[in-house]
């Protein structure tokens, strides 16, 4: 069955459409949701995550800077339920070498490296407290509903996202429990999908985003779980190392 054969979609209007509930997307939907109760005024926001669930697709540990949390939602360290609870008190770096690591002093390292006062916690928990703040505000979230094509007014601007059809057989053809996706339109459209979003590729082409632009860099991350006897276990170190086994013409490193 060709496009034009296909039946319409259902649509929902929202004044802002977000696309991704990761930290970006889920802080932007808050702070709209907070502007406009600070001018006395409601508006519709939505936010579509391709995910089963919020955070499904947020793997990272990490070593996260509070700074915006407290603007965004001041006092939620107080919280019970807040997600991080573990602040870093000691860094300490490492040069590694096929035979082992040397130590390195934290007064030669630039002061970005200095994670004093910054937490340690799981990112995809961060992102599941902020979906239940989100919603407590009024936001809409739909998980395991991924947004796969821009939908575009007559002169081109983005109105909104449509979902994926469901029911689709790998050859493409329609099964009997065929759905149509449904139309997201929004005065305004957030794109937040991360690194290498589909939809950004798209727009980034597009609209020549990209015109005059250092091309992005992205490398490869590995994580893995360690369960640490707990007389090793030091809650607030981070552990840095950098050289072995990469070369000097490559960048990385790793935290633990």
């Amino acid at each position: 069955m060709n496009q034009a054969e296909l039946p319409e979609r259902d649509g929902m209007d929202y004044d802002v459409v977000v696309v991704g509930a990761g930290p970006a997307g889920l802080a932007t939907a808050i702070r709209l949701k907070q502007i406009a109760a600070e001018g006395g005024t409601d508006i519709s926001v939505v936010v579509v995550e391709k995910g089963s669930e919020v955070g499904a697709h947020i793997l990272s540990g990490a070593v996260i800077d509070p700074t915006g949390l407290d603007v965004l939602l001041p006092g939620w360290a107080g919280e019970p339920d807040a997600p991080l609870k573990t602040q870093v008190d000691d860094d300490r770096f490492y040069l590694l070498g096929p035979a082992g690591g040397v130590r390195l002093p934290n007064f030669a390292m630039p002061p970005l490296m200095n994670n004093h006062g910054n937490y340690i916690g799981s990112l995809g928990n961060v992102c599941r407290w902020l979906a239940q703040k989100a919603e407590a505000l009024g936001v809409e979230i739909y998980p395991g509903f991924a947004a796969s094509e821009i939908l575009y007014d007559g002169k081109g601007a983005v109105r909104g996202v449509a979902t994926g059809d469901m029911g689709v057989a790998r050859d493409g053809e329609m099964k009997g429990e065929f759905t149509r996706g449904m139309e997201l339109r929004g005065r305004y459209t957030v794109f937040a999908e991360g690194a290498r979003g589909h939809l950004t590729k798209q727009l980034i082409a597009k609209y020549t985003l990209d015109l005059g632009r250092e091309p992005p860099k992205f490398g490869i991350g590995l994580k893995e779980l360690w369960k640490v006897k707990p007389e090793k276990h030091h809650p607030g170190l981070v552990q840095h190392a950098f050289g072995w086994p990469l070369d000097r013409k490559t960048g990385g490193g790793a935290f633990l």
